[in-house]
């Protein structure tokens, strides 16, 4: 489960970022989490076409994931990695707002 790891840590450690040292508020913004619908939803067309199990264009090595997938074949770690990049690039987004 080496791609499993990284991705199930990745999201408390990205909170943890926010909580502890960057404190952006962004958690408590309704448009952050409308954002992150929006994203999932576009996630969920991409990630559905490259990965999709009859024609991947994407392929990953079976005993690196868990082999959950939902929808379209997508693997659930990739989704926890969304969470976690596009989070981070918004709280850092915000820190440097502040900063300048």
């Amino acid at each position: 489960m080496g791609y499993t790891l990284p991705a199930v840590l990745s999201v408390p450690a990205v909170v943890a970022v926010e909580l502890c040292w960057l404190r952006t508020g962004l958690f408590r913004r309704p448009g952050y989490w409308i954002s992150m619908v929006i994203v999932v939803a576009f996630q969920v067309l991409a990630d559905g076409w490259l990965t999709k199990l009859s024609a991947p264009i994407v392929r990953y090595e079976p005993d690196q994931l868990t082999g959950l997938r939902f929808p379209f074949d997508i693997p659930v770690e990739d989704y926890l990695f969304g969470f976690s990049l596009v989070t981070l690039t918004l709280l850092l987004w915000l820190r440097g707002r502040k900063t300048t």
